[in-house]
């Protein structure tokens, strides 16, 4: 049996779980977020706690048990408190602004690479070497970060880039070390 699916998940006071056939739909403080279960996984709200049942226990079933349970408990924690994702910019001469749903990267490229966004998540400059994406599903927020990330990853010989915070970059020696 998946030991994460069977786990029930409890819901928080300010949260409301609502399931009708296969869509299961969570609203909280922050916002609204619904998702679509597979047919073999049944979902039942049951009291102040939301339990994933699978109908057979082929091996797929398992999976799509345990990443369902993690999917439902994602949207609860993203109505409550929402997810957070900080990359920093590191280069001389690189940084980021925000004007509007454009976030704008001079990376040392000869034009400016602007990344639009969408009303799902919010981004924020702090400092120009900053970044922080901010919203309620936690799947959108790390393909945002993933999508600005792949504009200039991070190189092994200068540490140059932008990377997540706290990321460790393995660098190398180059050929001048002999």
């Amino acid at each position: 049996m998946s030991r994460i699916g069977k786990k029930p998940i409890a819901v928080p006071e300010k949260v409301k779980v609502s399931v009708q056939g296969q869509t299961i739909q969570v609203q909280g403080p922050k916002g609204t977020l619904t998702i679509s279960a597979h047919p073999r996984i049944k979902v039942a709200v049951e009291g102040n706690e939301v339990k994933v049942a699978r109908l057979t226990d082929l091996g797929s079933d398992r999976a799509l048990h345990g990443m369902t349970r993690s999917l439902i408990q994602n949207m609860i924690i993203g109505v409550t408190k929402g997810y957070t994702k900080d990359l920093e910019v590191v280069g001389v001469g690189v940084k980021a602004a925000v004007k509007g749903n454009v976030l704008s990267l001079s990376l040392g490229f000869t034009h400016p690479v602007d990344y639009t966004f969408g009303k799902d998540v919010e981004i924020k400059c702090p400092k120009p070497t900053s970044i922080t994406i901010t919203g309620l599903d936690k799947q959108r927020v790390g393909q945002v970060a993933a999508e600005i990330r792949s504009f200039y990853k991070p190189e092994p010989y200068k540490g140059k880039g932008i990377r997540y915070a706290g990321e460790q970059v393995r660098r190398k020696q180059g050929k001048a070390a002999g």
